[in-house]
């Protein structure tokens, strides 16, 4: 097997990304905000791929669920409060670190607005996350995914560096699901790069079909420290604070990671 260069892995991903974000604009299933191009694309049957996911065990089962905030998975995050689940909501570009949204302390007229990225700091909590509650399902946001589990997100590496802060925090374990809901033009045939710290899905879910991955594709184990510039965990305090959480408790270990 010849292995890319990273240049060449990150020239693919482009490549598709842009390809996937220029179909939905063409076929009109990008919904607002548009254009798509840069972001977790919403889509036309977000809130039916929503309620398909809800219908699932692994959603069903599931007390906490943590959920990226991007528009097209509002859905998700609505349906989550009115079924009773807790919400861990990463911020906007991780800027504040996370969100914990508790449906018993939000009024049930409320949930929608909770469910935005405005109504969730207003009816949320931010809380450090080692103090985050245990987490049983992991909903992320995708541009592209294809049918072995591998994903591609706006480019920008946010999804990764939350699961690797909850995987390295013990919220995750190797055994949660991870699944993205998506719409069906978004799944590629091709093959999509996938590097040390990318996060692959077990579940896809669109408006017209639920595609459970298997084998299960193997999860980053946590922080890469290594592969993250300093000037990042500089500018981002989740990341320096999490750091400092560690040196300072070094007996912190996730025994059932």
């Amino acid at each position: 097997m010849i292995k890319l260069r990273e240049s060449d892995i990150k020239k693919i991903k482009a490549m598709i990304r842009h390809r996937v974000w220029k179909l939905m604009e063409e076929k009109n299933i990008a919904t607002f905000p548009r254009p798509v191009f840069h972001r977790i694309p919403n889509f036309v049957g977000a809130e039916i791929a929503a309620k398909n996911l809800a219908k699932l065990d692994v959603f069903r089962k599931a007390s906490v669920i943590k959920v990226n905030p991007d528009a097209p998975q509002k859905p998700v995050r609505y349906l989550a409060l009115t079924m009773g689940k807790s919400v861990v909501m990463p911020t906007p570009r991780l800027r504040h670190g996370f969100i914990l949204l508790d449906p018993n302390t939000i009024p049930s007229s409320k949930y929608s607005e909770a469910a935005t990225i405005h109504g969730a700091f207003k009816y949320g909590k931010i809380v450090k996350p080692w103090d985050l509650p245990s987490i049983d399902l992991v909903v992320v946001g995708s541009v592209a995914v294809n049918m072995q589990g591998a994903r591609l997100g706006k480019g920008e590496g946010f999804a990764e560096l939350e699961y690797a802060i909850l995987r390295t925090l013990c919220k995750v374990t190797r055994d949660t699901p991870v699944v993205t809901t998506v719409h069906d033009i978004q799944i590629v045939n091709e093959p999509i790069p996938v590097e040390e710290h990318d996060v692959c899905v077990d579940i896809i879910v669109t408006p017209t079909k639920v595609h459970y991955v298997t084998p299960r594709p193997p999860k980053p184990s946590g922080i890469l420290w290594n592969k993250i510039p300093q000037e990042r965990i500089s500018e981002m305090p989740v990341l320096s604070e999490v750091k400092k959480f560690l040196e300072s408790n070094k007996a912190y270990v996730c025994y059932s990671s």
